[in-house]
């Protein structure tokens, strides 16, 4: 993927390196450039030895290779494997793609009052957010239906049952980003709980927001004394196994603090979204008599409402700038769910993924998909495969709305405060990846003498995630950036 006009006259003695490649892909006899003295100084700084590095640059209008180091290696890819699950989403699906969230009825109709179930069927709408389910729940009331005499069912069957639980790849089942997919997801199952001191009570106020109707909050944290800081201000949250709809809020929050809020996941899918719908329909005027049922759409129910998702571009620069997790996985699955059917599987999506990558002759050796998203101590890929893939995707009519979804240096998303430079504000698009002794970058930089260059850049060494691999990717962009 012109190459420098100033590259390096030195070249790696990288013959092992070149011959291993060649095993698994075709390959002409090729030399690697020396890897820029800045940047090997830089790994000495940081103490990351090279073997833990990989790194693939080339020539976005070119097939010149610029630096490879490991290019072949499977490394863990964090959250840069969100490029290639968002990019395959948007080349396969097509820039207008949007997912249906759709309303049937059971029983008669009249008046306003139905005298029957209200079927919620969930269609993989990764961005539900309780504004937009505000609006769902307004053009329904909309339509005229006022009272509703039996059930809310909801149909969340277009996605097949995720295995496992929120808490199984950190134990923290709290946190919104270890939210697991599901057909009918609103709001990513997540609301804020604020506590706020008052002076007349011996326990401080709780407010949720969204508040779905059949939660239940039990308040036995205390106020007390002392300074204002500490985990969490002093205040735990647990929801008992045997009632998850059940949140049990504990600890002494410091009278000093005035207020402390935090954002919880809770509840199961379908509990949170009819406890949020019952709630909003209540707030509308609505009614309804019977109570949540999970089940898949009888075959004689009719259609009475369709709501629409935000449009597949917006939906990966919302993946790609802030790194939402759940919203990846839900493209995995919609990938296998168009290609295969219904119901949606991961093991489906990266069947799609591989045979995109099959279609564009992109070979990664040891490429290992788990969920799409990073969230993942299984996934592999390698920098010269995620290179490639990044290289269609700048050559791809829909580049314009795929690098539009990318971080923007010292602009916004997860780039936000880095690559600061003099000139380099708003010229490097790349998509960050960090988790446990994981860090990564992978994307374009428009440089200095106006050409692009994709790179990517995977470090895979103990401790990587809190910082010390920063040196070493600042100084790689910036000899890139330089050129």
């Amino acid at each position: 993927m012109p190459h420098f006009a100033n590259a390096p006259a030195l070249l790696r003695a990288g013959f092992l390196a070149m011959a291993a490649a060649c095993l698994v892909s075709p390959c002409l006899a090729r030399e690697s450039p020396a890897l820029p003295p800045t940047l090997t100084r830089a790994m000495r700084e940081a103490r990351i030895p090279e073997r833990n590095i990989s790194i693939h640059v080339r020539d976005a209008g070119s097939d010149q290779t610029i630096i490879d180091l490991n290019g072949d290696q499977p490394r863990s890819p964090a959250s840069t494997i969100k490029v290639l699950t968002t990019f395959v989403a948007l080349d396969s699906l097509g820039p207008s793609y949007t997912w249906k969230t759709r309303v049937y009825r059971t029983g008669r109709l009249a008046n306003g009052v139905l005298a029957g179930d209200l079927v919620l069927v969930g269609g993989g709408d990764p961005y539900m957010t309780s504004e937009r389910w505000w609006s769902f729940v307004q053009s329904l009331r909309e339509s005229g239906l006022t009272r509703i005499d039996g059930d809310i069912v909801i149909d969340n069957t277009y996605f097949a049952p995720i295995a496992g639980s929120r808490g199984d790849f950190d134990a923290k089942p709290w946190h919104s980003y270890n939210v697991l997919p599901d057909a009918l997801m609103v709001n990513f199952q997540t609301s804020r709980f604020t506590l706020t001191v008052n002076p007349q009570r011996a326990r401080p106020q709780i407010a949720v927001n969204p508040l779905p109707s059949n939660l239940v909050v039990q308040n036995q944290a205390l106020i007390g004394q002392g300074r204002c800081g500490g985990y969490n201000y002093g205040v735990t949250f647990n929801t008992p196994e045997d009632k998850p709809a059940t949140v049990v809020v504990g600890g002494t929050l410091p009278a000093a603090c005035g207020s402390f809020s935090i954002n919880r996941a809770i509840m199961t899918a379908p509990e949170y979204a009819y406890g949020t719908f019952r709630t909003l329909w209540a707030q509308s005027g609505g009614t309804i008599g019977g109570g949540l049922r999970v089940a898949p759409l009888p075959a004689d129910a009719t259609l009475l409402y369709t709501h629409d998702s935000l449009p597949l571009p917006e939906i990966i620069r919302l993946v790609n700038k802030f790194s939402n997790n759940v919203m990846a996985r839900h493209l995995l699955l919609t990938l296998g769910a168009e290609k295969f059917g219904a119901p949606a599987t991961a093991q489906h999506g990266r069947e799609a993924v591989s045979q995109w990558l099959a279609d564009h002759e992109i070979r990664i050796p040891g490429l290992a998909l788990d969920n799409g998203s990073g969230l993942s101590r299984e996934e592999r890929v390698t920098a010269r495969g995620m290179a490639e893939m990044l290289d269609v995707a700048w050559h791809s009519p829909f580049m314009p709305e795929f690098a539009a979804s990318l971080p923007l240096s010292a602009v916004d998303g997860t780039l936000r405060n880095r690559f600061r430079a003099a000139g380099m504000q708003g010229r490097l698009r790349l998509k960050t990846g960090r988790i446990d002794d994981v860090s990564g970058l992978a994307g374009f930089v428009n440089a200095a003498s106006g050409k692009t260059y994709v790179v990517v850049i995977l470090i895979n060494h103990p401790g990587t995630q809190n910082g010390s691999a920063d040196i070493v990717q600042t100084e790689l962009i910036r000899w890139v950036f330089a050129q």
